[in-house]
């Protein structure tokens, strides 16, 4: 697991980017893993500057979103099919089609799970997985308690979670109770890993992923089994780690040629 501290939430989101672009240029038909909420926002304003300014192209490339709630009717603002396609999709140059999302909706949702994952398997894998941390340590919708194995399926979301996810909503009893999420054994399958977190209100949930022991209580720890896991930080989110001045030193003193 790499560590990057930089001074803020732009910093982060602009290593990000770097990451996205250098992966699309060498292999534009990239297969990304996309996630929503409010960290990885500020990488796709990015990414669709770069579209704007630079020409950088998504025409090729496939991208599979991390979580969906449960029943939101199609179209809902606040389904991350819909977010994804303001976000993402619809300020780029990719095909809409090309982005999927595990379906809330189906009659059936384990075997929609079971399709989301073959889905992924007949793309080749995800190359590059964005993940964002809750304050309760859990990625995609892993809440804490999840197996560390574990594949798209539907999950019961927590209290936290869903007063922390209010903001999105007209408060919290309007927040779906369930998901559909990919597992962390899903997540783990992906070949670069790139975790963002800003803000002091992440901090307590980035040591216990960083530093903290692997475990079902922090779901986000997982990532220390990853072979290539980059986990990007602001100052404030990195504040209660015990080795940040090495983390800073490390990155300090990388390689040039060396990237993310």
């Amino acid at each position: 697991m790499e560590v990057v501290i930089l001074p803020d939430a732009h910093a982060v989101a602009v290593l990000a980017a770097d990451a996205f672009e250098a992966l699309v240029r060498a292999k534009p038909a990239a297969v990304l893993g996309l996630a929503t909420g409010s960290s990885p926002l500020p990488v796709y304003e990015e990414l669709a500057r770069r579209h704007r300014s630079q020409g950088l192209s998504f025409a090729r490339v496939r991208g599979f979103g991390l979580d969906e709630y449960v029943g939101l009717v199609p179209g809902h603002p606040q389904s991350y099919a819909q977010v994804l396609q303001h976000e993402f999709a619809g300020r780029l140059d990719i095909d809409p089609a090309n982005v999927r999302v595990p379906d809330g909706t189906a009659a059936d949702l384990p075997a929609a799970c079971r399709d989301y994952e073959e889905a992924i398997r007949a793309c080749g894998g995800v190359d590059l997985q964005l993940l964002g941390v809750g304050t309760d340590g859990h990625i995609g919708f892993n809440e804490p308690g999840s197996s560390l194995l574990s594949r798209t399926r539907v999950k019961t979301l927590t209290e936290q979670t869903r007063r922390d996810n209010a903001r999105f909503f007209d408060g919290p009893d309007e927040v779906p109770r369930h998901v559909v999420t990919q597992g962390l054994g899903t997540i783990l399958e992906a070949r670069h890993a790139v975790l963002l977190a800003t803000g002091a209100r992440k901090a307590e949930a980035v040591k216990a992923l960083v530093e903290g022991p692997l475990a079902a209580f922090c779901p986000g720890s997982v990532l220390q089994l990853h072979p290539h896991a980059s986990v990007l930080l602001d100052e404030p989110a990195a504040a209660g780690l015990a080795l940040a001045d090495y983390y800073r030193q490390t990155y300090a003193d990388k390689p040039a040629w060396q990237r993310l």
